[in-house]
């Protein structure tokens, strides 16, 4: 059993959706959050990190207190995630290592760590390559993992639609009452 820590900001989040009220945006991002938790209690212990002042703080608040043993960290827009996904990025760690789920600009969608010393805050455009070049700097092997859901983030309605026959089902529900409420 492993930790999953998940990153969440839910004030303001996820504007850029397109969605025009701020309810049907916290309905949504609330059921991603909903889809990777469900996930993560299925892989082991989920933690929700609230990252209203940034998300590499506050996880980075939330691994200072784990043990040194293997922890996840996966964001929360990942609603297609499932745990089968999850469990493969924690098998993609080196031994003593790391493995990150890079997303199609360059951010990091999730970290696998055989330590959550590991950790540096990293998060924004471009993450990816500093967090592989952190692990070169601490000398541990830090290497990609390539796993599609893991690496789909939900940032704009367009994604939701491409993405719809992979999401959750909490993710899956918000947007057929969604639809339902558009042609009532």
């Amino acid at each position: 059993m492993a930790r999953v820590v998940v990153p969440f900001r839910e004030q303001g989040a996820k504007s850029r959706l397109g969605f025009g009220s701020e309810a049907t945006r916290r309905a949504i991002v609330l059921a991603m959050l909903g889809d990777v938790l469900d996930a993560a209690a299925a892989v082991g212990t989920a933690i929700v990190a609230l990252g209203e002042r940034g998300q590499g703080r506050a996880v980075a608040a939330e691994l200072d207190g784990l043990p040194d043993e293997p922890v996840l960290v996966a964001n929360a827009d990942l609603a297609c995630a499932t745990p089968r996904d999850l469990l493969a990025l924690l098998g993609c760690a080196p031994p003593g290592g790391m493995a990150l789920v890079e997303a199609a600009d360059g951010t990091t969608n999730a970290l696998a760590l055989s330590s959550p010393r590991q950790f540096a805050s990293l998060y924004g455009p471009g993450s990816a390559a500093r967090f592989r070049a952190h692990g070169a700097r601490v000398e541990v092997d830090c290497v990609t993992a390539e796993i599609p859901n893991l690496a789909e983030d939900v940032d704009t309605a367009d994604d939701l639609e491409r993405l719809e026959a992979r999401l959750g089902r909490r993710t899956s529900a918000v947007l057929a009452s969604l639809r339902l409420g558009a042609t009532a």
